[in-house]
């Protein structure tokens, strides 16, 4: 097939842009029947409840477009969650809004307020959606490294600070912290405010795994901070707190002026989000069982892979949040981590992600992450096999 110059020009808004390091690694995994501890998602199912209750409102009717902004009662439960867990006062009406997903919102957020010329900061190792986004709103990423030592991952704010200009627009952060399992405290969030004081700088607060954060630690979520507020998009998703990565349903809070701009952008975007879904979501979050358990839960899960990888020459960084384990190789192993990861993928059969995917600086540390969201059988059978290396 020919394929017009023109049309070959469009191709080139995300040049640097190929396929996903999930997809690369889940194939891989596939390929060569690995256990794959790549790509972030459970192998067990979510409660039934949750099931019946999305059945029951199919068979209910709930089939057509729902209200662009969402489900009432979904937007409802959330505002009046985010009331008891962070005594945050959010409207149902004007500042909640529900997404496709995580990555949908975090999209949306910056195409509603980026523009030609507008920096963003993005502390990394960094999510992989949030580049691409920026770069799409035609904004400019601006990058500061996290540091590593031997407390883990934590962000260098004074490197932050540094980084703001008159062009900064919007800072990014992300607690619990993918891929890195590092978690903000409140000390953090003071910090990030007094950056960001009487400057125009917003803040897209990425809390997916915001009910994961383990050993009696308290999730430092920019919805407690009255000052943070007022200028932040939170961040949320239903997939990750409920064992429902595939439904790709989640939801952003932000001030009424903020969930206009962006309202403006989703109605374009996606429009509305699955009817039936968001009604099942209303109904099985009036319990507010699942996600309080949820931290003991994967703290379960951590532990139990921990303690096994204790038994290798894998050296553990510290995982104080998130689904995810990080690990130095360095002890075993000279490859460069896209290459280790691929290596004890085909070998060991283990699918681990390296590290230095999430940096679009150049950056190799030996490092690779592992996903223990897996059954306990999955976790011992990877743990065998880890073993041996």
């Amino acid at each position: 097939m020919t394929i017009p110059p023109a049309a070959v020009a469009l191709s080139s808004r995300l040049p640097a842009v190929g396929t996903t390091i999930f997809t690369i690694m889940s194939n891989l995994a596939a390929q060569h029947d690995a256990v794959n501890l790549g790509q972030g998602f459970p192998d067990f199912d979510c409660d039934l409840r949750l099931i019946d209750a999305a059945t029951e409102a199919m068979k209910a009717g709930l089939n057509q477009y729902p209200p662009m902004i969402g489900v009432p009662a979904l937007r409802q439960n959330i505002a009046a969650k985010l009331a008891a867990i962070y005594d945050a006062q959010y409207d149902a009406d004007s500042e909640i809004t529900i997404t496709a997903g995580a990555t949908q919102a975090v999209l949306t957020a910056i195409l509603c307020a980026i523009h030609p010329g507008d920096e963003v900061i993005v502390i990394e190792p960094a999510y992989d959606a949030y580049v691409p986004a920026i770069v799409l709103a035609g904004g400019t990423p601006v990058f500061v490294q996290m540091s590593i030592g031997e407390q883990g991952y934590a962000v260098p704010w004074q490197e932050v600070a540094a980084a703001v200009t008159p062009k900064t627009r919007m800072i990014v952060i992300n607690s619990p912290h993918n891929p890195t399992g590092s978690i903000l405290r409140t000390a953090d969030l003071e910090t990030l405010a007094a950056i960001v004081r009487d400057s125009r700088i917003l803040i897209l607060a990425d809390e997916v795994y915001e009910h994961m954060v383990f050993d009696g630690a308290v999730h430092a979520s920019v919805c407690r901070m009255p000052e943070l507020v007022a200028r932040a998009f939170v961040i949320s998703s239903f997939g990750k707190t409920y064992h429902v990565t595939g439904w790709k349903v989640g939801y952003v809070a932000a001030p009424a002026a903020l969930s206009a701009e962006f309202r403006k952008v989703h109605q374009f975007n996606v429009f509305t989000v699955n009817t039936p879904i968001q009604h099942a979501l209303a109904a099985y979050m009036r319990d507010p069982a699942p996600y309080r358990e949820l931290p003991a839960f994967y703290a379960a899960k951590r532990d139990l892979f921990r303690n096994g990888l204790a038994r290798t020459r894998f050296r553990l960084l510290p995982a104080d949040g998130t689904y995810f384990q990080c690990v130095d190789y360095s002890a075993m192993s000279d490859l460069p981590e896209a290459d280790f990861a691929k290596w004890l993928t085909t070998e060991i059969g283990v699918a681990a992600i390296p590290v230095s995917a999430f940096y679009n600086t150049p950056k190799e540390s030996q490092i690779v992450r592992f996903c223990f969201a897996k059954k306990d059988a999955t976790l011992h059978t990877a743990l065998a096999r880890l073993a041996l290396v």
